[in-house]
């Protein structure tokens, strides 16, 4: 068959370790045989992002503002043991996810990969949850200091227009202490809210909220309070009672318990350090970090699909041993799927629509039939019949199911 054909490019940004190496062998074995791929490629490998001071990143970012879609591998945040792994490195530099959320000012959708063989850890679950983490701010925006002497701490804000200033006390410390200051904007907030609305909308769920507004009674009474004004005033109220959904707020920590006794089929909307966390125990219970699609949402139509683990450092050292690994790779396959059906979608070819939609298949085909990860084989139910393969042979086995799909 002949190549499908894209019209506009996706922005590719390449990342680091395992990921980095079933990066190249996906689109090596499940893409360019069948799509004329055209992308604009930024390498945010750890190494390059240090050469270019960070630059590549912001680059990507801006990039992917103008070209609507991207799809990104997974990379290291370094900390203070990956500055001495990589000895090279000038400076720990910050999260890429959150320098990219923070130019794209969107919200990450998280949904798990579920296939019938293998149940949740909570068994009441019937359907997927699906995490709304606002990608702005907070802690991932945050400044830190280490102090060694007693002393006082405060937080001065000063108005560029009428230059008031507004000061309060942190803390007087009697001692050595380490200090944060957070900060959101009221805009990101909104956003954050609009797109909550507008996904539940779309997928016809629930929307739930939660935050600790009974302790961070500003800032997160802030959050509750913008999402109230967007629901009563932004016309959702009236779309939702059309589709008989529900918006629901509660405190995180009823949240949490609410969610262990559900059935599941809802959004979930957490703050930043919330989604963060949630998504990661929710893709567990459900199965997997590695089967987990994540999707970045902004406002004005921006879209960036990405894997919602870490770059599988352990297996990274094994492959460079020359040893076989046996590493997931369906969140990443279903980043790149999610890029083309959306970039099908909006440059109007279907043909690149249905080629992510039978990539998807093909992968699910292929665990139906019990080939697998090792990470999937010991949560199979019992009776399943489930064999163990290393990641080019799980590759492999997909895409000889693609190409009897696209035959």
């Amino acid at each position: 068959m002949a190549k499908i054909q894209m019209k506009t490019p996706l922005v590719e940004m390449d990342g680091d370790e395992m990921t980095r190496i079933l990066w190249q062998m996906i689109k090596d074995k499940l893409i360019t045989p069948y799509v004329d791929l055209k992308t604009e490629y930024y390498d945010l490998g750890l190494l390059n992002r240090n050469a270019t001071k960070d630059q590549v990143t912001v680059d990507a970012a801006n990039a992917n503002k103008k070209y609507g879609v991207g799809v990104k591998c997974a990379t290291i945040t370094p900390n203070k043991q990956r500055m001495e792994e990589y000895p090279q490195l000038t400076e720990m530099w910050k999260s890429p996810n959150g320098t990219i959320r923070s130019i794209l000012d969107g919200t990450v959708f998280r949904t798990p990969i579920c296939i019938p063989a293998i149940k949740p850890v909570v068994k009441n679950w019937e359907k997927p949850i699906t995490i709304a983490r606002h990608a702005y701010g907070d802690v991932y925006k945050s400044v830190d200091m280490y102090t060694t002497e007693p002393g006082t701490c405060t937080m001065t804000f000063k108005g560029d227009e009428t230059g008031e200033e507004k000061t309060l006390v942190v803390q007087k410390v009697n001692g050595p202490a380490v200090w944060q200051g957070a900060h959101n904007k009221e805009s990101s907030i909104r956003s954050f809210a609009r797109s909550c609305f507008q996904y539940a909308i779309d997928t016809k769920q629930d929307l739930w909220f939660s935050t600790k507004d009974t302790i961070a009674k500003i800032y997160d009474g802030e959050f509750k309070k913008v999402f109230e004004e967007e629901f009563e005033k932004g016309g959702y109220k009236e779309q939702f009672e059309k589709l008989g959904i529900t918006y629901f707020y509660t405190l995180i920590d009823d949240a949490v318990a609410r969610v262990i006794r559900s059935k599941g089929g809802y959004i979930w909307a957490c703050k930043n350090y919330d989604g963060d966390v949630m998504s990661d125990m929710v893709s567990t219970a459900f199965g997997s970090l590695a089967m987990m699609t994540s999707v970045l949402v902004s406002p004005d139509g921006n879209y960036e699909f990405e894997a919602a683990h870490g770059t599988v450092t352990k297996h990274y050292y094994k492959h460079l041993k020359g040893e076989k690994t046996s590493t997931n790779s369906m969140a990443t396959i279903f980043a790149w799927s999610g890029a083309f059906k959306k970039r099908g979608e909006l440059d109007n070819l279907p043909e690149l629509v249905a080629f992510g939609e039978k990539l998807e298949e093909a992968c699910f085909d292929t665990l139906n039939a019990g080939i697998m990860t090792k990470d999937l084989v010991g949560l199979v139910e019992p009776g399943f019949e489930a064999k163990a393969v290393n990641s080019e042979e799980f590759l492999d086995a997909i895409a000889e199911r693609l190409s009897a799909k696209l035959a």
